[in-house]
């Protein structure tokens, strides 16, 4: 029974970081390096690297929860509650972006639609690590790996 716990923490561990280490790589890549990005948000000089440098930054804020829930998902459920919430919220809002970008902005469609795709895997996964874990007692977190 220890051991099935175990796994189930280690898995959703393995899935909490990976949405994490994704999110963290387009936020560092778009701090470092925005100008490959400027494009496709139809932006351009230094205002356009300035905007994409921004939300690379916003990306490192979203993602405290990411970190806490990684830690350990049972002690720190409400922070992959929060995280949930935060990918939703991603994935519903570019999909409205996208459904009302008016015609003739190919380059933005493309962005939003990489964005939904990124935010929606994202989603499912951190969904996933939810599920497995939403029914371990939290008075069994004796992991101490993590304290």
């Amino acid at each position: 029974m220890k051991s099935q716990w175990l796994d189930r923490i280690t898995i959703a561990r393995v899935l909490i970081g990976l949405v994490l280490f994704f999110n963290l790589q387009a936020a560092f890549l778009f701090v470092m390096d925005p100008a490959p990005y400027t494009a496709g948000f139809e932006v351009s000089g230094v205002a356009g690297e300035k905007l994409v440098q921004g939300m690379g930054i916003l990306f490192l804020m979203w993602n405290v929860p990411y970190g806490f829930a990684l830690v350990h998902p049972l002690r720190y459920r409400i922070s992959l509650v929060q995280a949930i919430i935060m990918q939703a919220i991603g994935v519903i809002g570019e999909s409205i972006l996208l459904l009302t970008l008016p015609s003739g902005h190919s380059m933005l469609a493309a962005t939003a639609l990489r964005f939904i795709v990124f935010d929606g895997a994202g989603l499912f996964g951190l969904v996933i690590a939810w599920v497995i874990t939403r029914r371990l007692p939290e008075t069994r977190i004796i992991d101490r790996s993590s304290s």
